[in-house]
């Protein structure tokens, strides 16, 4: 007896019988990029941090470097400065013996001080000496103090010369009296035209230039030697009596010489004690060596 099968009937699957599913993979485009796109992106992130740990090492070393370099030039700087600030200040320029000449007599001073080595209290008590002398007896007096002199041999050449250089005529300068100081010759001078001459006279002006001057400016005592000499000038104008000056002092010092009878005494002193030593230099080790072989 044939059995008809119907084509549902041979779709069915049999009883008792379970059907396996099946998987089904369906791989799309777009996952296929999904899923490439999530592999690439771990692999960025790292290459990403890489490169700002790389960056921000970079900045770190560019700023410490930074700092380096502005603290270097800082610290260059604050040394230049302290240089600058410790360094001594540069010394005034002073007027040479030249710049005197071209500067002319001064105007109401009376005194040039080239070597600064006067007071305000000598320059006082020098300019009312000089303007009291001048305005009763119509003679003038300069005193100039330098350092040393290079141009001239001594104190009186240049006296002349800076008489000659302020005073051209004979008659600006017959009334005028220059008073030089040199300090470092420890020496001075005075001239004049023919009026100061003969109103001082010969002999006060040898004692000036022999006691005043020198004698005191070996001591050093500049002031001393200005004002001396200016009191003793204007003295000696006026008619007045002579104030005097200082002297040289004789120093007698000790010698360090011995004296003949000093030298022959340590002499035979010295002969009586090196005879001594030769003899027991000598005496000494040939009694030692008698007196051994005389045990043998």
């Amino acid at each position: 007896m044939e059995t008809l099968l119907s084509p549902s009937t041979l779709l069915t699957p049999l009883r008792g019988t379970r059907s396996r599913p099946t998987l089904a993979v369906t791989v799309s485009p777009r996952s296929t990029v999904s899923s490439c796109a999530a592999l690439k992106k771990p692999q960025q992130q790292a290459a990403a941090l890489s490169a700002a740990s790389s960056s921000h090492g970079d900045s770190a070393g560019g700023a410490s470097r930074s700092w380096a370099s502005f603290l270097h030039h800082g610290l260059a700087a604050a040394a230049l400065s302290l240089a600058i600030s410790l360094a001594p200040a540069p010394a005034p320029a002073a007027a040479s013996e030249f710049d005197v000449l071209n500067d002319g007599p001064p105007v109401d001073s009376y005194v040039v001080d080239d070597a600064g080595v006067l007071s305000r209290v000598t320059k006082s008590d020098v300019k009312r000496i000089a303007r009291d002398l001048e305005e009763r007896k119509n003679i003038r007096l300069n005193f100039i103090t330098v350092r040393k002199l290079t141009s001239k041999a001594d104190a009186f050449e240049y006296a002349d010369q800076v008489l000659e250089k302020w005073y051209p005529t004979i008659e600006e300068g017959s009334n005028k009296g220059i008073v030089v100081l040199v300090t470092s010759q420890k020496e001075g001078a005075v001239t004049g035209g023919p009026a100061f001459i003969k109103a001082v006279g010969d002999e006060i002006l040898d004692a000036t230039v022999s006691e005043n001057l020198p004698v005191l400016a070996t001591d050093e005592k500049y002031n001393e030697a200005i004002f001396s000499t200016a009191r003793r000038l204007a003295a000696a104008i006026e008619g007045l009596p002579d104030t005097g000056g200082p002297s040289f002092k004789e120093n007698k010092r000790e010698s360090n010489f011995k004296t003949k009878e000093e030298t022959e005494e340590k002499r035979g002193q010295f002969t009586l004690v090196v005879g001594g030593l030769l003899v027991i230099a000598f005496v000494v080790p040939m009694a030692q060596y008698y007196a051994y072989i005389s045990k043998k």
